[in-house]
């Protein structure tokens, strides 16, 4: 199953803040439309943020398969990292 287009995710946001928007405006409740507004303005920032991620996430080309001659993490380094951190806490 292929991710909705952009543009109809997007589309579909303005949709509903429109609707809200335009009964506040036939209401004459200006405050109700300023928060509409900037809602919508956050909203949108978000979901374009989120689509992104989406958009790399599905664009990432597939993980490589461990090369078994790699050399292991060293486990004493490891701890001395988890050690570090547990400190920083």
């Amino acid at each position: 199953m292929s991710p909705r287009p952009r543009e109809r995710i997007l589309a579909n946001l303005e949709s509903i803040y429109r609707e809200a928007y335009e009964r506040a405006k036939a209401a004459g409740d200006q405050a109700r439309m300023a928060d509409l507004d900037a809602a919508y303005q956050r909203e949108q920032l978000l979901l374009e943020v989120l689509l992104d991620i989406r958009d790399a996430l599905v664009a990432a080309p597939p993980a490589a398969a461990p090369d078994p001659r790699a050399a292991a993490p060293d486990p004493l380094a490891t701890l001395a990292a988890l050690r570090r951190i547990s400190n920083l806490r």
